[in-house]
């Protein structure tokens, strides 16, 4: 594509259609501390063999995931991505001109985003799921505005043990939805007392299991005390592989289930893009948001596939709309679908199994680090401990040491001063006993 930039006469065309006079006036909306005067300190020209080197250099800079002992996750996790998955996906079979919410679809996208949905209805014991939602967090906030809709309330409780940034998307549509949240303070452990805030205006109860400090969650009683005063339970799930070995959300009695798929198929990738996933009640599947593929037989009597229910504003009356978050990352969708394929159900249960078990071994041995206390009572691939030293301190000391030890409780939580000699550490089936052993001795080394 050539590149053909705007003189002068261009701008100043263009300015007088939209009835400005000036660039400045167009950013006038900007505050002006947030502008920056004048150009930005770049060199006039470069080669490209020069940029390259240059970015290489600032590329340098960051200790990757792949490069260091990786004990990070609170949200988003290290996990091995079988080559094949990324072949496959980039078939030309895979390819559309076509976004992925269009009716229009080919029959094989269609057919991937029902298997989908069936793996996400599995995984979390539901009757029916979408076909993806933005990621995890996003979810969560329309799990919220849904159990709204149904309940004709608008009080959310949410648990201290729910992931700030799952927070903090919640507080932001809820803040425009008009509606009203309760956070619970932090908890480590199950023993908020969450039933004592649910009453006859409760719409939803927000629980997430394992929580942010790894904590795994019983939601049975929850469920059934949300239940008894007219509510729903939302589960969410951050680390979708600890429903291979957990008891599902669905059997536990949630109405609308969550979770972050980005650890099936799905690299860390710098933050993002994730894949959504969401679950509920078949009962409420009119209120669900987004879009949902349903399987059908042609005139001919061939098996088919369709777009079943599409709940955005172009396709339903707008008052109907249930919301605009209803298109999906699609490739990650496809990726999260094949992943788990090729696992299969026992493939799959193993990997649970087998992180786990890293985690029990990593809890042993940082627990045996003077000094260090292991919080958690019960935890799937994650856990909290508490340090003699500042967490942040910590984490960047053990950095300095070759090793990303976990997320600093500080980082999520800063106001909260009591819990800043926390960290939650992560152990996947990426790490290995010479991985432990390292950060054990970093860790000795940097507590002594």
């Amino acid at each position: 594509m050539r590149y053909l930039p705007l003189n002068s006469d261009d701008r100043k065309a263009m300015l007088k259609t939209i009835g400005v006079s000036s660039v400045d006036e167009l950013y006038a909306d900007v505050p002006a501390r947030a502008r920056i005067e004048g150009l930005v300190d770049l060199p006039r020209r470069a080669s490209e063999m020069e940029v390259e080197r240059t970015l290489g250099r600032m590329a340098a800079k960051n200790m990757a995931a792949g490069q260091v002992p990786f004990f990070v996750g609170a949200g988003a996790y290290k996990h091995h991505v079988p080559a094949t998955v990324d072949h496959l996906i980039q078939r030309s079979e895979f390819l559309t001109s076509y976004t992925p919410y269009q009716p229009e679809i080919s029959q094989g996208t269609l057919q991937y985003l029902f298997e989908f949905q069936t793996q996400v209805a599995l995984l979390t014991g539901m009757e029916v799921a979408n076909a993806s939602m933005y990621d995890g967090s996003t979810g969560c906030g329309e799990a919220v505005l849904m159990a709204e809709r149904v309940t004709r309330r608008s009080k959310a409780i949410l648990s201290g043990g729910l992931h700030p940034q799952y927070r903090a998307v919640v507080d932001n549509l809820s803040r425009f939805g008009g509606s009203g949240v309760i956070a619970l303070p932090s908890a480590i452990t199950d023993r908020e007392d969450i039933a004592a805030h649910i009453d006859d205006e409760t719409a939803c109860v927000v629980v997430q299991t394992p929580n942010v400090f790894g904590e795994v969650i019983d939601l049975a009683p929850i469920a059934e005390a949300a239940h008894a005063k007219g509510a729903l339970l939302i589960a969410v799930v951050t680390e979708v592989v600890s429903l291979g070995a957990l008891k599902s959300p669905g059997e536990m009695g949630a109405d609308i289930v969550v979770a972050e798929g980005q650890s099936l198929g799905v690299g860390l990738n710098f933050g993002g893009p994730y894949v959504g996933l969401f679950a509920t009640r078949e009962k409420f599947l009119r209120q669900m948001p987004g879009r949902l593929c349903g399987e059908t037989v042609d005139a001919h009597g061939r098996r088919g596939f369709v777009l079943t229910l599409s709940t955005r504003e172009q396709h339903i009356r707008r008052e109907k709309a249930t919301s605009n978050i209803c298109t999906n990352s699609g490739l990650c969708c496809l990726a999260f679908t094949i992943h788990l394929s090729l696992l299969g159900e026992e493939g799959f249960r193993r990997l649970a199994a087998l992180n786990h078990h890293n985690a029990c071994l990593l809890a042993d041995a940082l627990g045996g680090v003077r000094g260090v206390e292991v919080l958690n009572r019960s935890f799937f691939n994650e856990f909290t401990i508490r340090t003699p030293r500042p967490g942040a301190e910590v984490i960047a000391a053990l950095a300095d040491r070759g090793i990303l030890g976990g997320v600093p409780v500080s980082r999520l939580r800063p106001s909260e001063k009591a819990m800043h000699d926390q960290i939650i550490v992560a152990a996947t089936e990426v790490n290995t006993d010479a991985d432990r052993a390292a950060y054990k001795a970093a860790l000795s080394e940097v507590l002594a």
